[in-house]
């Protein structure tokens, strides 16, 4: 699944969150994260949902193109190895 939104924060959470359950039910085991370019603190909820989905169905979801703010909240939240990432920096989309 590729984000379509370029923003992910309060304002639109709800949404995004449920677009993404719905990819992973569909079996998706890929987000694409790289359309982001203002993310809050919902942003890391929003994947905490997709993980504990994902994990309820015995999938493995993979973050790729996660941008670098991102990343940084990951990090303070000390989240880093409950998500298998790959940063914006070192993924490009084909």
């Amino acid at each position: 699944m590729v984000l379509q939104d370029q923003e992910l924060s309060l304002r639109n959470a709800v949404s995004v969150s449920e677009a993404g359950l719905q990819a992973i039910h569909a079996g998706s085991n890929q987000i694409d994260m790289s359309p982001l370019k203002a993310v809050d603190s919902s942003a890391v909820a929003v994947m905490l949902a997709w993980q504990r989905q994902a994990q309820s169905s015995n999938q493995q979801l993979q973050f790729v193109g996660v941008p670098a703010s991102l990343m940084s909240l990951i990090s303070l939240y000390g989240l880093t190895e409950f998500f298998d990432l790959v940063e914006a920096t070192s993924f490009e989309r084909h």
